[in-house]
């Protein structure tokens, strides 16, 4: 499935489960469960992140860990 959405911030960071991990790119495009591990592409197809996780308490934001780490 493909989708579209916009890089909303970089270098944000994602507490769960105790912990906290840093440097994700946050996205609106459409995250759904099963998704991880998919490709974040930009404009030019270019691969930019793996798309890791979504926040759970609202709709409409994911998270990629940025190709470059």
């Amino acid at each position: 499935t493909v989708t579209t959405g916009v890089v909303s911030a970089l270098n944000r960071s994602l507490n769960t489960d105790g912990r906290t991990y840093y440097d994700f790119i946050q996205t609106d495009a459409s995250i759904n469960p099963g998704n991880s591990g998919g490709p974040l592409l930009n404009i030019k197809g270019e691969l930019v992140g793996i798309n890791t996780a979504i926040y759970g308490k609202a709709q409409g934001i994911g998270f990629a860990i940025p190709i470059s780490r």
